[in-house]
């Protein structure tokens, strides 16, 4: 379920972006729009879109730890120093 969910975010993002440049493209070929204006303004999208994408990614990883602190299963960490442990 994670898992679609990210996927659907992902894919909306996709078409998202597609929607934004062509109209961006289209005020742009209509003179509404410079051609550096309109390079400049998809360049700070994508920019945006990155920073926006690590910190995502960043407070998935934070819910998954919180998560499976609070279910208590066992990390590769902990596998690893039993593993050791047993040694």
């Amino acid at each position: 379920m994670l898992k679609d969910l990210i996927y659907t975010g992902i894919g909306a993002v996709a078409v998202l972006k597609e929607k934004v440049e062509a109209e961006v493209k289209k005020l742009e070929a209509e003179g509404k729009l410079k051609t550096t204006d309109a390079k400049s303004f998809l360049e700070s999208i994508e920019t945006k879109g990155k920073e926006e994408e690590a910190k995502f990614k960043e407070q998935l990883k934070t819910t998954l730890k919180e998560v499976i602190d609070e279910l208590g299963l066992a990390t590769k960490e902990d596998l690893q120093k039993l593993k050791e442990d047993l040694k």
